[in-house]
């Protein structure tokens, strides 16, 4: 699990990131909320811990900048204790609140807490055989493929490829790992070629004029929106 901590106060973000760590969750630390859109883009965040009384961007702000394109948890930790500021905090998106000062293993139940709760929640929309999202309907028991509530026959590759990036949609699938996961081989640069041909082939299949499914990181890989 991916955890996303935004503190400018050096102290609290090292202490959140040693228990969380002693919890084997990966930690992403920053003392500033500058440039942790684009860190969003790049990383496969499961949960975000921010402070709120930040100097570029604060907390509340980052928070529902984040809720535009994103679902993850978000917990707030802050020194301001009014009910109004725990109110607005909520009311913009996040789903937990914890004011400073705070017992670190409270705070680790709430991610846990918070990360369970998401998980389950997902799990009611789709089993692990079933990807159904943005008019897109997979099975993987029965190889069907429904766009736009119409059935599109895709080859093995091509309907492996799309479930591989539909599993991580909202993250970047890099080249290598699509290539190792699809054809279980190790990745060369003139396997691109490959990948783009089946690329093109399922954009053909899945063109739609008000929205693209599969976007280009040029020079990266490949991924699908949320």
């Amino acid at each position: 699990m991916n955890i996303l901590v935004v503190d400018d106060e050096k102290e609290i973000a090292d202490l959140i990131e040693i228990y969380l760590k002693n919890e084997n969750y990966n930690v992403y630390k920053y003392y500033s909320s500058k440039d942790i859109l684009k860190i969003i883009e790049e990383k496969n965040i499961d949960l975000a811990i921010l402070d709120v009384m930040m100097p570029d961007i604060d907390g509340f702000s980052l928070c529902k900048k984040i809720r535009e394109k994103y679902h993850f948890p978000i917990i707030f930790v802050t020194a301001k204790v009014e009910n109004i500021d725990k109110i607005s905090g909520l009311t913009l998106g996040a789903d937990d609140y914890i004011t400073k000062p705070f017992e670190p293993l409270e705070l680790i139940a709430r991610v846990k807490a918070q990360l369970r709760r998401y998980k389950n929640y997902n799990n009611k929309n789709e089993n692990e055989n079933i990807i159904d999202f943005r008019n897109i309907l997979m099975n993987r028991t029965t190889h069907e493929f429904l766009f736009n509530e119409k059935k599109i026959k895709l080859t093995p590759i091509e309907f492996d490829i799309l479930w591989y990036l539909c599993q991580r949609r909202g993250s970047i699938v890099k080249n290598e790992d699509l290539f190792k996961t699809i054809w279980s081989k190790n990745y060369l640069e003139k396997d691109n070629n490959t990948i783009m041909v089946h690329i093109r082939h399922l954009r053909e299949k899945m063109y739609d004029t008000n929205q693209k499914y599969i976007v280009t990181v040029w020079g990266v890989g490949y991924k699908i929106e949320k």
